[in-house]
């Protein structure tokens, strides 16, 4: 039998002042056209500390790429930070190979991200977080 749910999803939580986006599975053209609102709305704040955790993404493509490029350049205009955590070397080579490695702070862990927040703010705020897909 043909299984047509989407084979991607995003997890939202907040950390102090830091708001983390987990993205999971294909990060194409079809999954872009679903979540791209959703991750508009974490950067409409001022100077928004937006963090994607791209760990758990299998697949990334051209839409991928322009919807970071997107959140980048809504990001920069708001005064924010917007860093990347990916630990594939398929994804960091192909930032590489489109010359947009030095576009993003990328980090290879979550963990120094947010230690700062969590320090100062104790506990997850926010709870559980939502999810979306």
């Amino acid at each position: 039998m043909f299984d047509d749910r989407p084979a991607f999803g995003v997890r939202v939580h907040a950390l102090g002042g830091v708001t983390v986006a987990e993205i999971a599975g294909e990060l194409d053209i079809f999954a872009v056209g679903r979540i791209v609102a959703r991750l508009d709305s974490l950067v409409q704040v001022r100077c928004p500390d937006l963090i994607l955790d791209l760990r758990p993404v299998t697949f990334l493509d051209c839409a991928g790429l322009s919807l970071m490029c997107r959140l980048r350049n809504r990001v920069l205009e708001r005064d924010g930070r917007l860093r990347l955590v990916i630990a594939d070397p398929r994804f960091l080579r192909l930032l590489r190979m489109v010359r947009l490695d030095d576009a993003f702070e990328v980090l290879e862990d979550l963990t120094p991200a947010i230690a700062g927040a969590a320090g100062a703010s104790g506990p997850a705020a926010g709870g559980g977080g939502d999810a979306l897909g």
